[in-house]
């Protein structure tokens, strides 16, 4: 095996991570700020680095569909979208799920319209959660390639056999450049394998049928077994996450936890915002604040357990995310957290912050302050705005 350091942004490691795969057939439609990762593999395709059947399609909406078809065929398929183009396609994501079919999407996290935005928030990944696609969050570009190439090893073990979205933040990520390591094609080639189609529509000896009419009868059954898909798949993501780390160095679980075993006061949170935040943890580090940081790699399956474990010591936690839930009590991650709490009996009080919507900055300020604040909540044990804004005019 063979390792390259290259500068990427997180937009041309996932292509270049799509192209090391080279699935049979790509389906797309541009979309900002996803719209280089199949920009960049067109042109893989049109120089003949893959052996790609490459679709361009007149939406999003027939780009899943598209997908969709060509893997229910038989063939190891992928697209990439963002925002309003995975809200297109809404219609048809649980219909991949349900059909079984393990597509791998780049999903470029990216503000929800209206009003019209381009920017990073976590809204259109946060909306598709219940859909019955697994969800990776990636902090960097060197993770978001090597989720990728995890997320088609998970999707295609025949214990899950579902699809994925492989999420960065938009322009904070995608068109950020960064060093990472890439391994050689044929190591890559070797460790994704070939795809063990189990559906071929085209296989006239054995005809099947899919996506079929499901009324009583049995569509309720067919939703339990997507339901037990997802819990059956986090044996899987870390079976491949600890089998990553010992073929090529970098082990991958459902959390990461940063200076969190002996911290008082903690912040948990999704992709980039992790990077900054650790900068603030090592600064309050060295003024003697145990604080300490909970990055959340797996959103779908949603990991409760290791979460209510890893929080068991700490005092106080502060839910920083960057979707709403307009449930009028804070936003999706906090309602996950706080279930996964629930029953607990050693567990730390834990408050919401709402921040970086529309790709407004999460600054180095922010991040000290919502741990001055928490760090008066430990003090107090008193708690009197459990959701709150930060950086909001």
């Amino acid at each position: 095996m063979s390792i390259q350091t290259v500068a990427k942004t997180g937009n041309e490691a996932m292509a270049e991570a799509m192209r090391q795969i080279n699935p049979d057939v790509v389906a797309a439609y541009p979309i900002t700020p996803a719209t280089e990762i199949v920009m960049i593999f067109s042109q893989f395709v049109a120089d003949g680095l893959v052996d790609t059947e490459f679709v361009a399609v007149e939406s999003e909406h027939s780009a899943m569909t598209a997908t969709l078809a060509a893997c229910a065929a038989g063939a190891r398929s992928m697209t990439g979208t963002s925002s309003q183009g995975l809200a297109l396609m809404y219609e048809i994501l649980p219909i991949v799920s349900a059909m079984r079919l393990p597509i791998v999407m780049p999903e470029v996290n990216r503000a929800i319209s209206g009003p019209i935005n381009i920017h990073c928030d976590h809204s259109d990944t946060m909306a598709a959660r219940d859909f019955g696609w697994l969800q990776i969050f990636s902090e960097n570009s060197q993770e978001a390639y090597d989720n990728i190439l995890q997320a088609m090893k998970i999707c295609e073990h025949k214990d899950v056999r579902l699809p994925a979205m492989v999420t960065t933040d938009g322009f904070i990520i995608s068109h950020c450049m960064e060093k990472i390591e890439m391994f050689d094609d044929k190591t890559v080639q070797e460790y994704v394998g070939k795809y063990p189609a189990y559906t071929k529509l085209l296989d006239l000896e054995n005809p099947i049928t899919l996506g079929a009419l499901d009324l009583q009868n049995y569509y309720f059954e067919h939703k339990r077994q997507v339901a037990e898909a997802v819990k059956n798949s986090k044996k899987i993501i870390l079976e491949i996450g600890k089998d990553f780390g010992k073929r090529f160095g970098r082990e991958y679980g459902f959390i990461e936890k940063y200076k969190l075993d002996d911290a008082d006061i903690a912040v948990i949170c999704l992709g980039s915002t992790a990077g900054s935040a650790k900068s603030v943890v090592n600064e309050l580090r060295e003024k003697g604040i145990k604080a300490g940081l909970l990055k959340i790699r797996v959103f779908r399956p949603f990991p409760d357990e290791e979460i209510a474990s890893a929080l068991e010591g700490v005092k106080v936690a502060a839910a920083i995310e960057r979707s709403d839930g307009f449930a009028g009590k804070g936003g999706p991650l906090y309602d996950e957290i706080r279930s996964a709490l629930y029953d607990k009996k050693k567990k730390p009080l834990v408050v919401d912050y709402i921040a970086g919507l529309g790709g407004r900055e999460i600054t180095h300020d922010h991040l000290t302050e919502i741990f001055s604040e928490i760090g008066k909540i430990a003090a107090t044990g008193s708690v009197e705005n459990p959701v709150q804004y930060k950086g909001v005019r």
